[in-house]
């Protein structure tokens, strides 16, 4: 039958339902068939004893660069999209990654933050890690709350970039608290005129009022409810930390009303961000989140900060600069753990890394072509074993899953909450005939994260293949350097970008 055959493997698709021993056929990027004996293939792999799964579809991931990629190739991610920051201008983004390659599948949704930053204080920076952490030192975009002639320019912004195929709007409330609930509300009726998702990292994250993770939800339920508005919600374990019991109900409650609200999580309870964040601003800091300044770390260096001082001039001096915030001790405190399984383990929740951009000692971000990544690059561990991680914890040893249920939350369940938005990804995240050949072939007994906090550029093991629209991009476990086959995820274009 000419193409590609996938001999003799576990064939696990949710899509279908089928966990049993099968082939797959691929042609011109494309299954062709799943069953038994599709022989006459020009090139086979065996993979007797192996899973072949649809590839993992991350929703959250910052990376967005070949090493990135690279990494997250062994986490057995095939699309890497960033949708909670987004980007800005999109049309220019697509071309940039275009002109460049990818290894992945690469999309992204158009940013609120910077189209506030422009609109608020006349910086017209393409967005970037760097350009953050300078926008950072201007309070107004953080702090005020909108003019009517500010917000519309917000809009126009935000228009734009759906136009130019932005898949959906990134909401970063966290990072600008200030705003307001009209500018809010106005921007969710954009998403909804469009028929496009928002991507929420929610405004508040603490566990007491005022400004609790509790009245974050109950605007974001106020906003889908008032607005209709597919409002996703971003890291469902970092945003809600230690009150993710009470946060549970209450999504829970708008989703069995009919509400459209999505989640995803990462299966870690330690989040990542930059130094310039507001909420480690607030004076109250500790007793709002339960934690020391202790539990801000540096990447960089490891250093964990002694005091607020320490903080705030380190914030001062270089805004951009990451860190890890370590809010669940899930190696020593069992509660810890729970709290994290109900946010990763929530019915119909997709995991999604929060994968954070590969950066050097001097705190430069790292995109060239080396590997292994360069000896100093470091990020969150998160950004190249969540999802090996997930598979193997949740699904291998502790059986809190199945692997059916596993794959689902790391592939179906992503492409199902941007199918009705993006066409693309309705032929992503299944075996069935017709879809994108992005297939995973991995070894269950030997998948394993390898990235610790001590060691974070350890790419995982278990991943034997990995196709990425029916091309190899790892074979018998070695990545393929000169590999690109990676296609944009996009929106239709309304108008010439």
């Amino acid at each position: 039958m000419g193409g590609l055959v996938i001999s003799g493997g576990r064939v696990v698709d949710p899509a279908s339902g089928m966990d049993a021993v099968g082939d797959v056929a691929i042609m011109d990027g494309k299954i062709a068939a799943v069953g038994t004996g599709l022989g006459g293939a020009d090139r086979v792999i065996d993979a007797t004893g192996l899973v072949v799964a649809p590839g993992f579809i991350d929703l959250h991931a910052h990376g967005q660069s070949i090493p990135a990629d690279r990494m997250q190739a062994f986490d057995g991610v095939t699309t890497s999209l960033d949708l909670e920051a987004g980007v800005m201008p999109v049309a220019a983004w697509y071309r940039r990654q275009a002109r460049q390659g990818r290894v992945l599948n690469y999309g992204a949704s158009t940013n609120w933050a910077f189209a506030r930053i422009g609109a608020m204080t006349g910086s017209n920076e393409e967005s970037s890690l760097e350009a953050f952490g300078r926008a950072m030192r201007d309070p107004r975009w953080v702090e005020n709350v909108a003019t009517e002639a500010e917000v519309g320019g917000i809009l126009d912004r935000l228009a734009n970039g759906l136009n130019e195929g932005g898949i959906g709007i990134g909401i970063l409330n966290a990072y600008a608290p200030g705003a307001g609930v009209q500018e809010l509300t106005s921007v969710c009726q954009l998403a909804a005129a469009h028929n496009v998702p928002t991507f929420t990292h929610v405004a508040y994250m603490s566990a007491i009022d005022p400004e609790s993770a509790a009245e974050a939800y109950i605007r974001l339920i106020g906003y889908a409810g008032a607005t209709g508005c597919h409002m996703h919600i971003c890291h469902f374990n970092s945003s809600s930390k230690t009150d993710v019991a009470r946060c549970v109900k209450l999504v829970e409650k708008a989703q069995a009303q009919g509400l459209p609200i999505t989640l995803e999580a990462y299966p870690y309870g330690t989040g990542s961000t930059v130094l310039a964040a507001a909420f480690f601003n607030e004076p109250d800091f500790e007793a709002r989140h339960g934690t020391g300044y202790d539990s801000v770390q540096r990447v960089a260096d490891g250093r964990r900060f002694r005091d607020r001082a320490e903080l705030l001039a380190a914030q001062a001096e270089e805004p951009s600069t990451l860190v890890l915030w370590h809010v669940l001790d899930t190696e020593n405190n069992a509660h810890h753990r729970d709290l994290l399984d109900l946010s990763v383990l929530y019915p119909g929740g997709a995991i999604a890394s929060d994968a954070m951009p590969w950066t050097l000692a001097d705190g430069s971000t790292y995109t060239g072509d080396a590997w292994p990544l360069p000896e100093d690059a470091t990020s969150h561990p998160r950004s190249a074993g969540c999802f090996t991680r997930f598979i193997r914890g949740w699904v291998r040893e502790r059986q809190a899953v199945s692997l059916l249920e596993g794959v689902r939350k790391c592939a179906l369940i992503p492409a199902e909450i941007l199918s009705a938005s993006t066409p693309a990804m309705q032929a992503k995240g299944r075996l069935t005939p017709g879809a994108d050949a992005d297939v995973v072939v991995f070894d269950l007994d030997r998948l394993t994260d390898r990235a610790t906090f001590a060691a974070m550029n350890r790419p995982s093991e278990g991943v034997q293949h990995l196709l990425v629209n029916g091309q190899k991009v790892i074979a018998d476990g070695v990545l393929d350097l000169a590999a690109r086959p990676g296609q944009p995820v996009r929106r239709p274009v309304a108008e010439p970008a």
